[in-house]
């Protein structure tokens, strides 16, 4: 004869009110969790901006899909207006997502539509000028570029990633200390870390002598002729090319 043990009905009615608190309670703390999205980088007083700009890239991918395995430029205008990116680093297969004047926290906030869906083989970074006109300090810009590498490193970790310093252009000669500031803290990051690795641009703004290449800028002294983008791939490129015979 089998024995079954049954609650008294009371007991049965306490044990479901018990377990809908418990679940009432555990959903309740996950919608209250922080988002994964990091909005806590958000520096008081600012903002974020660009979620047209993203959304195109989203719907243009929907049509005409980025390379798998690829190499993804992302970053601010400086990258944005680099119009021969795919002629220039040829035959490697870049594409572009880099957007408007964007700052690091928007780079780790739209990190998960823009980055980590592509599964690129390389990231190739350029953000922190727009920090440095919006009077950030160097440890938050350097901060804020370790935590989109981390996260794209957690998601991601056969892949590449490349920091190309902070431009010390002549519009913010007022604030070259927090470029190289910035720079030499994730250039301590990179030392770390062996999926990250660091590319200078700065030795091709300035001449022989160390005087700023005024003709390699448009009138704001901070975005570039087209031509020069032709001096940075020429640095790139072999930097990428190198990595990518070894992948």
């Amino acid at each position: 004869m089998t024995l079954r043990m049954t609650l008294p009905s009371w007991s049965r009615r306490l044990l479901v009110v018990a377990t809908t608190l418990i679940t009432s309670h555990v959903a309740a703390q996950q919608s209250a969790a922080p988002s994964p999205l990091v909005p806590s980088f958000v520096p008081a007083g600012q903002s974020l901006k660009y979620e047209a700009d993203v959304q195109k890239f989203l719907e243009a991918d929907r049509t005409t899909p980025p390379p798998t395995d690829g190499i993804l430029f992302i970053g601010s205008s400086i990258f944005r207006q680099w119009e021969q990116l795919s002629e220039q680093m040829a035959p490697l297969p870049v594409f572009n997502r880099a957007f408007g004047g964007s700052r690091t926290w928007e780079l780790l906030h739209y990190v998960d539509q823009i980055v980590i869906p592509y599964r690129p083989r390389f990231v190739v970074y350029y953000c922190g000028s727009n920090d440095v006109n919006s009077k950030q300090d160097a440890s938050g810009i350097a901060t804020r570029v370790a935590a989109f590498f981390d996260r794209v490193h957690a998601a991601l970790p056969k892949t590449q990633i490349f920091f190309v310093t902070i431009q010390r252009s002549p519009d913010k000669r007022a604030r070259w200390a927090v470029v190289d500031s910035a720079n030499a803290l994730v250039a301590q990051y990179v030392v770390r870390h062996s999926f990250a690795h660091s590319i200078d641009l700065n030795p091709v703004l300035v001449d022989a002598t160390g005087n700023v290449r005024g003709a390699l800028y448009k009138p704001d002294s901070l975005h570039f002729v087209p031509s020069t983008y032709n001096e940075f791939a020429a640095v790139i490129k072999p930097v990428l090319e190198r990595a990518w015979a070894k992948r």
